[in-house]
């Protein structure tokens, strides 16, 4: 039998993602393409589908369209109503008219995949793996258009992981042996010994089990931080606060018996000081190999060279991680910290608090408001007369939905006239009960200032203020003291400097006040950093750099007009989509070539590490180095928490670099730059026979040759999309501008640079003898980024150039064999492992990935970042059953292709995260051998305990929502191996050990429920 809440939550979501309804004859198809199956309309007693949709009116509305055919449209549902009717309480006597209602259709803010200490957010993705039976859900909530019906959806199948903090907690380990704290003790000292650097405390149940077979005790772990004999348990100052560190004891004893330099004593005092001055403005960690840059940059003198090979001497200072163990110069530093976080965060709580008290003037206390731990929460913004402290309301479970029901009860309480007594003499601070002046609502307020016969109130839970009559004032009853105050305070990043600017105050309040909006938090503090985005529109708006570029100057703006010529331009960019970005003379250009100059001037002169980024963000203007110099740059993308996407603003060029690459504006200089508007104009050739989006490489490569060496270009405009702000222009090598046979675009026509190389798209093939390395060794210089053939991007990392020490060859040539990365080690049969789970299609089907290595792929994807966005683009003769690296949505994979189709299009299966993809061949690179050190961490698994089944796809949905994106215990029970590392697959037991009073055996309960539908059918 059908369930039919089921079928009514999958018809509104079909609903839902169409603004124009879905017609009748239509929605059939809609549904099956979400599901998998048709509407079971009799299945559910219904006659025909019509009469099961006239049987859902708080589900569906039935229209007639023009044609005469019949429409069917969503009918509001709850979350809308809630956001709705919250849009409506919301009150303000400074501003006229309604409130706005927007982002009622929210969808989730894409957060970069490599972040996986809490910073990526939880989201279903496309599936489609091997086996034909798993359910295919068709959608990714991050790009899905109307995302109102994907979100229900999220809500439907996943009730647990929205309630969830982000940060998958670290599972624990059932243990067999009796708890004997003595041999616990003796062990530990043996694995300390081994690691006297320090560990952190989450691998050491793996480390223990390697070791001694045997799991480590839960008890143990509870008792680290008593045994001060033995070890040493430390928190350092990083994004993980639920991660600890372990140090033996005697640590800087041992340390002393090494070679020469052989204690921190050797290391200078001043230079020890200014490396924990560079570690603690990394919290996130930094990379051993950047200390002696960033070192030589910010103090103006050399690192001593023996620090990178004795990083034990920084033990004191920092705690020293290695992902890659054959390489200790990629070792990542953590600051430590000296002070008890937990001290200082009870510390802010009980100063709020105790400003609560003060504020109630009663016996009764406000409990604080905590900051919703999702790091992307929604928030209703009430108002701002400073950016440093804006006015909002967070909106969910908790919060708004716990206010109103607070208000409710408010209101049914001082309905009866027993209930409402009058305050008859309020003081300033008290706290009231209000009766609203337009509705019948009864509010929370404090007393600001007490008049003659009025008052004015503050409403704590609204955020405005307004003065009323003292009639209106009941005492406040004490049952209304629970929920916290819901008006609080956010400080916006990057506009610190520019918070009073009434540009930037006007700007925010016609995009932001009234609004409910997305909230990334960057800092937890009592007064948060954050940065806005409004999701409501087809493209995220970064709601911070908008108001940052309400400071610009107009008047050094340099827009390209229709049919007027340009000379002594400078091509600064061509992009592989044939787009183009130039320079022309303007006022602008040569303020900022001066402004620029003074900056470069102040960091020379400087030696202070009060100018590194330490707290990187999307929209966030700052400086970095092209060729040589330092220029203006917006951070436009995150890889987790030391690699980001930059373009250079005033050139038109996109880069990855670490973060310690980046420098902060110098306040001498940082009005001048930010009231520069961006110099660098984006064009595209007018009048080809191609698109942009559609240019071959050949095509790209000969315009990069041809005008980025030119120094005296000119172009003339010949239409310019305000809205995309693209000018279609003709673009000259020379001053004959009045003659379009002469121009690039002429020329480019009439070549014969727009058929594909052969080598580019291939067809399938079967696999080869061996597996192939690249044609062509990394290349460390993007053609976009230079002008001749000398210039550099801003990072050229040594480690980086020819890592398997051959010469460059050419196209065609004999690719190198490219040895595979060992195999990942698992533990014996019937012991436990930590895994999380990446992909789940049903129990016959999901990935794993060890937990205790993903720290290392983490790693290993920035250096991947690093590298290949840098690698000249060249075609790559792709075959089936090769190993290379792929780009998708902005991050490199290692992945084995699994297909070529004619189009271009490469099927590819990603060999550390489980999934299939699509991919244009363009986007794919040689497989470096420094890139396969790491085992592939994908593990293709079976739930044990269950017979082999066809599974359905209830049953599916309730398998994910059990297991994916969380962290849980196996217990393998079978490996079958196989001649490749992807083929290899598991049969294990998966053990949800979340939950204190009892652990969850996933076979269990998928038992039970398969047993459930049987019956019911």
């Amino acid at each position: 039998m059908a369930d039919e809440e089921l079928v009514k939550k999958m018809v509104r979501a079909v609903l839902q993602s169409s603004k124009s309804g879905v017609s009748l004859s239509h929605l059939q198809v809609e549904y099956k393409d979400l599901t998998g199956e048709l509407i079971p309309y009799k299945q559910l007693g219904y006659a025909t589908l019509d009469a099961l949709l006239h049987s859902m009116p708080s589900v569906v509305k039935l229209d007639k369209g023009q044609s005469g055919e019949v429409v069917c449209h969503a009918t509001t549902g709850n979350e809308m109503t809630h956001i709705t009717k919250l849009a409506a309480r919301q009150r303000t006597a400074k501003r006229t008219g309604r409130p706005q209602v927007v982002n009622c259709q929210m969808r989730v803010k894409p957060a970069a995949p490599l972040a996986l200490n809490g910073e990526t957010l939880i989201s279903f993705v496309k599936y489609d793996c091997a086996c034909n039976s798993c359910f295919k859900v068709l959608f990714t909530i991050h790009y899905i258009e109307n995302v109102s019906a994907a979100f229900m959806l999220l809500i439907f199948l996943a009730p647990s992981i929205l309630n969830e903090n982000t940060t998958p907690s670290k599972p624990r380990l059932p243990h067999s042996a009796p708890y004997s704290p003595k041999l616990v003790q003796s062990r530990l000292k043996e694995v300390l010994n081994k690691h006297s650097n320090g560990l952190w405390v989450s691998k050491l149940p793996q480390l223990y089990r390697d070791l001694y077979k045997q799991d480590l005790p839960s008890e143990a772990l509870k008792d680290l931080e008593h045994w001060t004999h033995i070890c040493t348990v430390e928190k350092p100052c990083s994004t993980k606060p639920q991660e600890l560190l372990l140090y033996p004891t005697q640590r800087s004893s041992a340390t002393s018996k090494s070679s020469t330099p052989a204690s921190p004593r050797d290391l200078p005092p001043e230079v020890k000081q200014k490396l924990g001055e560079l570690l603690l403005k990394y919290s996130s960690g930094l990379w051993a190999h950047a200390l002696p840059k960033l070192y030589q940059d910010t103090y103006k003198c050399k690192l001593p060279e023996f620090v990178l090979d004795h990083l034990n001497l920084l033990s004191d200072i920092c705690t020293i991680d290695y992902p890659m163990p054959d390489n200790p110069k990629r070792a990542i530093l953590y600051a430590k910290v000296l002070e008890d976080e937990n001290r200082n965060q009870s510390g802010l709580a009980g100063s709020e608090t105790k400003e609560a008290v003060e504020r109630s003037l009663s016996s009764q206390t406000v409990p604080p408001l905590l900051i919703p731990r999702e790091e992307y929460p929604s928030v209703l913004v009430v108002e701002a007369g400073d950016t440093n402290s804006v006015i909002l309301r967070y909106i969910g479970d908790g919060y708004s939905k716990a206010q109103e029901k607070l208000e409710d009860e408010m209101r049914e309480f001082y309905g009866q006239d027993s209930n409402k007594v009058a305050l008859t003499s309020p003081l300033t601070g008290q706290l009231t009960a209000v009766c609203a002046e337009e509705e019948e609502e009864i509010l929370r307020a404090q007393v600001c200032e007490v008049m003659a016969d009025k008052v004015k109130v503050h409403y704590v839970d609204h955020g405005f203020s307004e003065v009323i009559s003292k009639s209106k004032l009941f005492e406040l009853h004490e049952k209304f003291y629970r929920l916290p105050f819901q008006a609080t305070k956010c400080k916006l990043a990057g506009l610190e400097s520019f918070s009073q600017e009434q540009a930037v105050l006007k700007r925010f309040e016609s995009m932001a006040t009234g609004k409910i909006l997305l909230a990334e938090i960057l800092v937890r503090q009592e007064v948060p950093l954050v940065v806005l985005y409004d999701t409501s529109q087809d493209d995220d708006i970064n709601i911070n750099a908008a108001c940052m570029k309400a400071l610009h100057d107009k008047s050094l703006e340099s827009p390209l007009k229709v049919n007027s010529a340009y000379m002594n331009v400078n091509v600064t960019s061509v992009c592989s989509d044939g787009t183009i970005y130039c320079q022309v003379p303007s006022r602008g250009l040569t303020k900022l070539n001066e402004i620029l100059e003074k900056t470069e001037n102040y960091l020379h002169s400087q030696v202070t590490s009060e100018l590194l980024v330490s707290r990187p963000f999307c929209g966030k203007i700052c400086l970095a180095q092209y060729k040589g110099k330092w220029s203006r740059v917006e951070i436009t993308n995150l890889h987790g928490s030391r690699v980001v996407d930059i373009m250079f603003v005033d050139v038109g060029v996109q880069a990855s670099v670490e973060v310690t690459e980046l420098r902060e504006i110098p306040p001498p200089t940082l009005r001048d730059l930010i009231s520069t508007p961006a110099q660098a104009l984006k064009c595209c050739l007018a009048d080809l026979p191609v698109s942009v989006g559609s240019w071959t490489p050949d095509a790209v490569q000969w315009l990069r040759d041809t005008a980025l060496h030119c120094s005296d270009c000119s172009l003339k405009a010949t239409k310019v999309d305000e809205p995309k702000r693209l000018a279609h222009v003709y673009l000259f090598t020379s001053k004959n501008f009045h003659d379009k046979s002469c121009s690039l675009n002429q020329q480019l026509a009439d070549s014969n640079l727009w058929s594909h190389q052969k080598d580019v798209f291939l067809s399938s093939r079967g696999p080869s003898k061996s597996l192939n390395a690249p044609t062509n060794p990394a290349t460390i210089q993007t053609s976009s980024l230079r002008t001749d053939g000398q210039d550099k991007v801003p990072h050229t990392p040594k480690r980086m150039s020819s890592p398997l020490g051959s010469q460059s060859a050419p196209p065609g040539s004999p690719p190198e064999q490219l040895a595979l990365p060992p195999l990942l080690e698992l533990p014996e049969i019937g012991q436990n492992l930590d895994v999380f789970v990446s992909v789940a299609c049903h129990p016959g089907h999901f990935v794993l990935q060890p937990w205790h290595d993903m720290y290392k792929l983490v790693d290993l994807m920035g250096e991947m970042i690093l590298h290949y966005n840098k690698m000249e683009e060249k075609p790559l003769k792709v075959e089936k059953s090769q190993v290379c690296a792929a780009k998708l949505e902005n991050n490199w994979y290692r992945v084995l292709v699994k297909g070529v189709l004619t189009n271009g299009l490469v099927s590819v299966f990603q060999l550390d995260y489980g999934k299939h993809e699509l991919v244009s061949c363009t986007q794919l690179r040689p497989l470096t051998q420094e890139f396969c050190q790491l085992p592939f961490q994908a593990i293709t698994a079976q739930l044990a305990g269950l017979k082999p089944r066809q599974w359905s796809e209830e049953a599916s949905i309730v398998f994910r929502n059990h297991v994916e994106k969380k962290p849980l215990v196996g217990q393998l029970e079978s490996v079958q191996e196989a001649s490749q590392p992807w083929d290899r697959k598991v049969v294990i037991y998966l053990v949800d050990t979340s939950q204190e009073e009892r652990d969850i055996w996933l076979h269990d309960i998928m038992a039970e429920f398969t047993d459930e539908m049987s019956n019911a059918a």
